[in-house]
């Protein structure tokens, strides 16, 4: 999904800091309870769900294995992966299909040849795209962070890990929980919850168009792996429109409308469809949401808003709107950098400082939301499991 990032931005280049992977994930685990999922379809989840965005993208860089596997180990409910297509027709987990700018593409002689200008939703972008490569080529590629500036700690980790395709994600999500359930057999505990997995469709409209359809394969994929019905632990989530009408006449599987603070779904506005997000978010436009969707996802800041001196403002009506109509409500995305913060809740001046991101998510929780989108998922399962009244796994 999108990045919001707020007026605060970085006054100087910040420099990687040093240290290892070894060890990353179990010192980041340590202490942190694994959280019990709600069902998907329930009006109103049990437990605000933890969605980890990218993985532990705050930890490592994104839509890696290793961030997928910190994000389990951190507690999150669900993890969610950005999916796009590649030339052979393998969905793979990247923020974007433009891979310039989060591999190491640009250090490979024998693809200098494929880079290029296209035109993506309107936007025209220079690089090298997923869909022109296969994806035994991009296991060739490293992947490096992709905010350098605001995550330099990240960079250390620059160039050890490969492009992961969706199917290595859900093998990683089987054998955790597989390992999971073996544990909690041995020591005579409950059955664990099973961690659930939230996909991302980036860009369909464009992959449809280059005869790269992403619905099928999508739910082809999701189905071998167990995940079917409404029931299931999983939810797919997209910005466009028709996607998700299309999703909706083949799977059960929950479907989540993304919503942006501005502008319109891409696949609308090439269809000169008048309707813009904020059509979506009135009551006619929950109405009509209702038909195909079981819940939104909403930037943070259309369900608490900012004011002029960036500070956070009284919650709004979309939360209850959407809970009238059996709605969820999952907002994105948190983040604990003093970049991405209301005012009152960053630490000092340095954008790229951690902040109080748990006074935030208060504010957000308090508003009642559904779930939440959240870079750091350790302190997003610590800041849930803390708050008044939330039951516990």
């Amino acid at each position: 999904m999108s990045d919001e990032r707020s007026a605060f931005q970085p006054d100087r280049p910040a420099a990687p800091t040093e240290g290892l992977a070894e060890g990353l994930a179990e010192g980041l685990a340590e202490g942190v309870a694994a959280g019990a999922v709600a069902a998907p379809g329930a009006t109103r989840a049990r437990r605000p769900l933890v969605i980890a965005h990218r993985g532990a993208s705050g930890y490592v860089p994104e839509h890696t294995l290793a961030s997928y596997f910190i994000a389990i180990e951190c507690g999150a409910d669900f993890i969610e992966p950005d999916l796009v297509m590649t030339k052979d027709r393998v969905l793979v987990a990247r923020h974007e299909n433009e891979i310039g700018t989060t591999t190491d593409v640009a250090a490979h002689p024998e693809f200098a040849g494929r880079h290029t200008c296209k035109v993506v939703d309107g936007t025209q972008i220079r690089g090298w795209f997923t869909e022109d490569f296969t994806l035994e080529e991009l296991k060739t590629l490293r992947v490096r962070e992709r905010i350098p500036d605001i995550r330099p700690q990240n960079t250390r980790f620059d160039g050890q890990f490969t492009i992961a395709s969706f199917e290595e994600i859900l093998d990683l999500l089987q054998s955790a929980g597989h390992s999971r359930q073996a544990q909690a057999r041995r020591l005579g505990l409950p059955r664990p919850a099973p961690i659930g997995v939230y996909p991302e469709t980036k860009h369909p409209s464009y992959f449809r168009a280059l005869g790269l359809a992403m619905e099928e394969p999508l739910v082809d994929v999701l189905e071998r792996y167990g995940y079917a019905g409404r029931h299931a632990s999983a939810f797919i989530q997209s910005f466009e429109v028709g996607n998700l009408r299309t999703l909706h006449t083949f799977t059960r599987l929950p479907l989540v409308q993304l919503i942006e603070s501005c502008g319109a779904p891409y696949d609308l506005a090439a269809s000169g469809d008048p309707r813009t997000y904020a059509d979506l978010v009135t009551p006619k436009g929950l109405d009509e949401l209702c038909r195909y969707a079981a819940a939104i996802g909403p930037a943070k800041a259309l369900v608490i808003g900012r004011s002029a001196t960036d500070d956070l403002t009284a919650p709004g009506p979309l939360v209850a709107e959407a809970h009238a109509r059996a709605l969820q409500v999952h907002a994105w995305t948190f983040r604990a950098e003093n970049s991405f913060l209301p005012r009152q809740f960053r630490s000092n001046t340095d954008p790229a400082a951690p902040g109080d991101l748990g006074g935030e998510l208060r504010a957000y929780l308090a508003a009642a939301l559904d779930g939440f989108f959240t870079d750091q998922p350790d302190l997003g399962v610590r800041s849930r499991d803390a708050f008044p009244g939330i039951i516990r796994a």
